[in-house]
């Protein structure tokens, strides 16, 4: 385990030496007085800028959920290919292109996996050369059982596929 993270943080040292690798994520509190829920997500993410233009990444999501039916827990995995079509000196507009794989296990029931195979439009606003927020919202695709939501396909642009959060480029 220890040659695993030295050889782990040796990689990490020699991408970020190029300014190419950035981490973020965002996190989600949510409580719902209607149905009595209360919902609790985090969402680190991880890339690499191949070019201007390409990027690649993937983000881990965990998500614990308390509800008038009982308590489930979640995650998932969704890499992605990201295509910058925009970009000034403050603003860039992108979308991430990507699946995901996420298991959810409700107390008293069995797991429960899913998927989704979709497109996520997005927009960052750099603050400075290092620091970008970020936001993301939206869906085009399909999802199957992902992370607790209906089955299904289409275009889907509510509040519920919005997300806010930031990027630390090294």
């Amino acid at each position: 385990m220890k040659k695993f993270a030295i050889l782990l943080f040796v990689a990490m040292t020699a991408l970020s030496v190029k300014a190419q690798v950035y981490v973020g994520g965002s996190v989600t509190w949510w409580h719902s007085e209607d149905i009595d829920a209360t919902i609790f997500a985090l969402n680190p993410e991880v890339g690499y800028n191949l070019n201007e233009k390409w990027a690649v990444g993937g983000v881990l999501t965990f998500a614990h959920s308390k509800l008038d039916e009982g308590k489930y827990n979640a995650f998932g995995l969704a890499p992605y290919a990201r295509y910058s079509y925009y970009e000034n000196k403050v603003v860039r507009l992108f979308v991430d292109g990507g699946f995901g794989f996420s298991t959810q296990k409700i107390k008293g029931s069995d797991s429960v996996n899913g998927f989704e195979l979709g497109f996520k439009p997005g927009i960052a606003v750099k603050l400075n050369n290092k620091f970008s927020l970020v936001a993301k919202c939206g869906f085009l695709g399909y999802r199957d059982d992902y992370m607790a939501t209906d089955s299904g396909y289409g275009f889907n642009f509510t509040s519920e596929d919005l997300s806010f959060g930031f990027h630390y480029e090294f």
